[in-house]
């Protein structure tokens, strides 16, 4: 077991291996959720061994193993990869942010939710996102252009609504879903974003923060050439 790996890839391994959640971990070995969680999100790097091996006992390990990767695991261990070489599926959206009017077209020809996989490490410390709140989404028309062109792939990350800092979003105009560079515009009242076409053909309009729909921040792209 290479030491690459930590306390935290070890107790999420076994207990996925297992089928429990960290909070039926934490009930079952009769500690706070938050131990547990705390040892997963890496914000806990000497936990209270007395804890500790309440946990290894309801992950049926040593608590040497978990620790340090040696010693006793009832059963076959967990087959542990490199975590930051993991990848994780994101779903795709079955429909297409237009760039130009708001048409939303049905992807008739891919199965909604084929999924595009991400390393996890660059989806956990690159953009800091829940796989869980990432969209991929097919980009048409033109515009966006030059930024993004017809038929991009873009990664739309559903957690980030806020056009601040402002960047190119995929919001819901009332027409359909369009991809749009959003400026909040300062000192409005009620608050009110620019919604801007990279392309200059088509004219920027102002809409007051509820007369849009943002769905996501786009975080990547990808173009075929």
């Amino acid at each position: 077991m290479t030491s690459h790996h930590s306390l935290a890839d070890r107790l999420q391994a076994r207990a996925d291996q297992l089928g429990l959640s960290p909070a039926h971990v934490a009930e079952m070995a009769g500690v706070n959720r938050s131990f547990v969680y705390d040892i997963l999100r890496g914000r806990s790097s000497r936990p209270g061994l007395d804890r500790l091996m309440e946990v290894a006992r309801v992950l049926k390990v040593e608590v040497d193993w978990l620790i340090h990767g040696i010693g006793e695991v009832e059963g076959p261990p967990p087959f542990l990869e490199n975590p930051d070489e993991t990848f994780v599926p994101i779903a795709q959206a079955p429909v297409r942010p237009s760039m130009g009017g708001g048409s939303v077209v049905l992807e008739d020809h891919e199965e909604p939710g084929r999924a595009y996989h991400f390393r996890k490490s660059w989806i956990k410390h690159g953009l800091k996102a829940a796989p869980s709140q990432l969209r991929i989404m097919k980009v048409e028309g033109d515009s966006m252009e030059p930024t993004l062109f017809d038929g991009d792939t873009v990664l739309v990350d559903m957690d980030r609504k806020a056009p601040n800092p402002p960047g190119i979003f995929v919001l819901d105009d009332g027409m359909g879903l369009v991809a749009k560079r959003l400026q909040h515009v300062p000192n409005s009242d009620p608050p009110a974003v620019r919604v801007i076409s990279d392309n200059k053909l088509y004219p920027e309009y102002e809409r007051t923060a509820d007369e849009i729909v943002i769905v996501g921040r786009i975080r990547w792209f990808a173009r075929e050439i």
